[in-house]
């Protein structure tokens, strides 16, 4: 059974801080193994990801059939059905839309001592997307991942997509193309990442790494960042709905069960200011999981992780939200905008009760890529920034150095770094027609 609490219960505080501190993540002790798999990887390049293709995947490589080929990815795109390519085309021009949007800015300018002064954006030279594969094939997440990346500019961007037993998803390369990836190699794993990272004698290595996967994978990105650079390390599916009386149960059932059926230690919050609106729309999860296709993952998901809390207010509600600072956040209320000004710590919020959480996974245009587990209280979703990288310009005039100068040489004495205040004093002396020493 979900979990039931009432803000005004006197042992609310007690449950709700459970509630929030529930370690829904399943994360084996992996690390020892992904830092094997890595050295190896590090060490025999091509050689040991073929050999844990072939143990992981049961799936035999070469070095040349590592990659996609071209006529290969014509092959599978020709299987997709006109229908589902041109819902595909559909999400990616939306995606891109939103995402043109936010490329930002070069600035310069020059202060008051006449100092030039600003910043550049360059995007990151090469990326790898890490898609799942097997029973988890996600072509939406491909246009997610990708479409930020082409935005950005970045050249040359590669994914890795696990064919276990040469299973392939076409619509996982139907996306890849829309996309515009430059590269499609057929494994995973950690195996996957460290040939990203590191490079191998078939696979050049890239500078960003992003992507979803296992906890494999998860322990992989770990260990490889810094190296290189990483979205996040993303933890189960989480949603909460803020949602008065005034809705159809059903709605907010299925809104909730969206979420549930992705893994069984996601989780989907119900708060409401109307316990019997809560109850309703327990009953109407309980009904829509006698035929749902995924009923026992999300059956499972919605017992352990699922909860309803009936709040006294929208403005309690909203309190109470920042403390989940969820991943998605619908409001559906009489007036989303207003509340959604109260709302601090989200991945994404969806406002009013016709935008779903699950038109954000696929056509809305905003990422879907977004933190989990509280995170949102200190990072965003994806977006093109993720792929790019700021250079600070400075260029000082004589006048503009001998105006800040001087306190520049005093804060390097202080610090007992002499020659970082020479380098200051040589050219204040020069300017000052000292004669050089």
């Amino acid at each position: 059974m979900p979990h039931f609490l009432n803000t005004t219960d006197t042992d609310f505080e007690a449950r709700f801080v459970e509630l929030l501190s529930m370690k829904r993540e399943d994360s084996p002790d992996v690390d020892h193994i992904v830092a094997g798999i890595i050295d190896d990887v590090r060490k025999r390049g091509d050689a040991a990801v073929l050999e844990l293709t072939s143990k992981f995947d049961r799936l035999d490589l070469t070095a040349e059939t590592l990659r996609f080929t071209n006529d290969e990815i014509k092959q599978y795109c020709a299987q997709v059905s006109p229908e589902d390519r041109s819902a595909l085309e559909l999400a990616a021009t939306r995606i891109r839309d939103y995402h043109l949007r936010q490329i930002p800015e070069d600035k310069m300018w020059t202060d008051m001592d006449g100092a030039t002064l600003g910043w550049r954006w360059t995007p990151v030279a090469a990326a790898g997307l890490y898609v799942p594969g097997g029973i988890a094939t996600y072509p939406s997440s491909v246009l997610m991942n990708a479409i930020p990346a082409k935005v950005a500019g970045v050249k040359r961007l590669a994914i890795t997509v696990p064919t276990p037993n040469g299973d392939v998803n076409p619509l996982v390369l139907m996306a890849a193309k829309i996309a515009g990836v430059d590269e499609i190699y057929r494994i995973g794993g950690a195996q996957a990442i460290a040939a990203l990272a590191y490079g191998t004698e078939t696979i050049p290595p890239v500078d960003k790494i992003t992507g979803p996967g296992n906890a494999f994978v998860a322990a992989a990105k770990r260990r490889v960042f810094g190296k290189v650079g990483i979205d996040m390390i993303a933890g189960p599916s989480e949603i909460l709905v803020i949602a008065d009386k005034n809705n159809d149960p059903d709605w907010i059932a299925v809104d909730l069960l969206s979420q549930a059926e992705h893994d069984e230690s996601a989780q989907s919050i119900l708060i409401t200011t109307d316990a019997d609106f809560g109850k309703a729309v327990t009953k109407a999860i309980e009904t829509r999981l006698e035929t749902l296709e995924r009923r026992v993952v999300a059956g499972k998901s919605w017992a352990d992780f699922g909860a309803v809390i009936v709040a006294k207010d929208l403005d309690e509600a909203a309190q109470l939200s920042d403390r989940f600072a969820p991943e998605h956040l619908e409001l559906c209320v009489d007036d989303p905008d207003a509340l959604s000004l109260q709302i601090n710590h989200a991945g994404a919020i969806f406002l009013g009760a016709y935008t779903p959480e699950a038109i954000g996974d696929y056509v809305g245009g905003p990422n879907h890529v977004l933190p989990t587990a509280r995170s949102a209280r200190f990072s965003s979703g994806l977006s093109v920034l993720d792929f790019m990288k700021r250079t600070t310009l400075a260029k000082m005039t004589p006048s503009a150095l001998e105006a800040i100068g001087p306190a520049a040489e005093r804060l390097a004495k202080s610090e007992s770094l002499q020659a970082h205040g020479l380098a200051v004093r040589v050219r204040l002396d020069r300017l000052n027609g000292a004669p050089d020493e």
